[in-house]
């Protein structure tokens, strides 16, 4: 059954990011189920931070876009969400390829939603988990 109360796509949560942090850090959203986004950020010279190493901020905008993202559009018509807590445990380094972040709800209420975003390395292995959390604003 799916979450989304809102109607969704690849190509519209694409254009949603024209001009923003996530543009410029290269995040592509790649698949949309029904209760998960997903989505990726290369390892390159935009995202690594002076070792080498994907910086620890950008695997935190990865999770914070996809969370925010899931929590929007898991909302009713009308309301917005907007990121009041996250965190993020850095697991495991990443210097090259890709890291793909997967979003999954785990609480969607009517004021507040909770996000887990796990992060993993081309290889499958897990890079980064970060738990969101967002408010939930109804109109005005």
């Amino acid at each position: 059954m799916s979450i989304w109360k809102k109607p969704i796509s690849l190509q519209a949560l694409q254009d949603a990011q024209a001009n923003t942090a996530a543009s410029h850090l290269g995040i592509e959203i790649t698949e949309i189920g029904p209760d998960f986004l997903r989505g990726r950020v290369p390892v390159d010279a935009r995202t690594k931070q002076p070792f080498g190493l994907l910086h620890g901020g950008v695997s935190v905008v990865l999770a914070e876009s996809l969370g925010s993202m899931g929590a929007y559009h898991a909302c009713p018509e009308g309301h917005h969400a907007v990121g009041l807590e996250i965190n993020a445990n850095h697991i495991r380094s990443a210097t090259s390829g890709w890291v793909t972040g997967t979003a999954r709800a785990v609480h969607v209420g009517r004021t507040t939603q909770v996000w887990q975003i796990d992060l993993v390395n081309d290889a499958g292995e897990l890079t980064c988990t970060s738990r969101l959390t967002m408010a939930i604003l109804a109109p005005r």
